[in-house]
């Protein structure tokens, strides 16, 4: 469901962490049961990441029910406590599943389904399977939108930008224009939906994270357009050395999406 290694997946949380549009929490809160425990959905768990963030930032009793289709990552989320936000922790549960199988009555008696950085790698017809599913308020965060920003920049840059984001959209996946496709599923379901944008800030405080980043960057840009290769290993090597210097910051731009069903808006 999501592809991403447990070491990529432990590398990037600390940036998630600070990306993620908290302002969105707000409405959330206000739209979430008043009583009861808390039916928490993650679609695409990984390795829970997500979970860690929210469940302190969400009071009352929460059960979370982590799922993916990757035994290894449900293994590893659900080694991980989640502690509310009153302090107790909160009770988790794995399924591992596909999307593509995901129905209503799964759903049944979900107060919440979340997802972090999953938007772009569905396709039109699993964003529409998820948007029948849910029935309650939805967070489905950190989703790129095909605009990344390195300092200092190169001519280059541009290049495998675009290759990068043709690459996320190979067989049908959406990649960056994954947003725009959920608004317009959820919205034409009746929900009413916000986005918020969450870019990394990438510094030298974040240098191991950048230069894996860049790595991924790269290789995918290349093996969309080959004809990049000749010049990718010098790229990618400036821009390491820059990295590794201090000298490079760099921007990777995600939005956040709030969808609240019609009545709890």
């Amino acid at each position: 469901m999501t592809g991403y290694s447990p070491s990529w997946l432990a590398l990037r949380e600390g940036a998630d962490a600070a990306a993620r549009a908290a302002d969105l929490l707000v409405p959330l809160r206000a739209a979430l049961p008043p009583d009861g425990p808390l039916v928490i959905w993650d679609l695409g768990c990984g390795t829970g990441s997500l979970g860690r963030w929210l469940s302190g930032r969400l009071r009352g009793p929460q059960h979370w029910i982590l799922y993916d289709d990757d035994p290894v990552l449900l293994d590893l989320a659900r080694a991980n406590a989640y502690v509310t936000a009153d302090g107790p922790p909160a009770t988790i549960e794995t399924r591992a599943g596909d999307l593509a199988g995901l129905r209503a009555s799964d759903l049944v008696g979900a107060s919440l389904v979340v997802a972090s950085a999953l938007l772009d790698v569905l396709t039109a017809a699993e964003i529409e399977t998820v948007a029948a599913a849910t029935g309650c308020p939805a967070l489905l965060t950190l989703s790129v939108v095909g605009r990344v920003r390195l300092s200092p920049s190169e001519p280059l840059d541009a290049e495998f930008a675009a290759a990068f984001d043709a690459h996320q959209r190979r067989r049908g996946l959406l990649g960056p224009d994954a947003v725009t496709t959920a608004v317009k599923a959820f919205g034409g379901r009746g929900a009413t939906v916000v986005t918020r944008p969450s870019p990394w800030r990438l510094g030298p405080g974040q240098a191991a994270l950048t230069a894996e980043w860049l790595r991924g960057w790269v290789g995918a840009a290349v093996e969309q357009r080959p004809d990049l290769a000749p010049f990718a290993d010098d790229y990618l090597g400036r821009r390491l050395a820059e990295c590794a210097g201090g000298r490079l910051t760099v921007e990777v731009h995600h939005l956040d999406l709030l969808a609240l069903p019609g009545g709890t808006s």
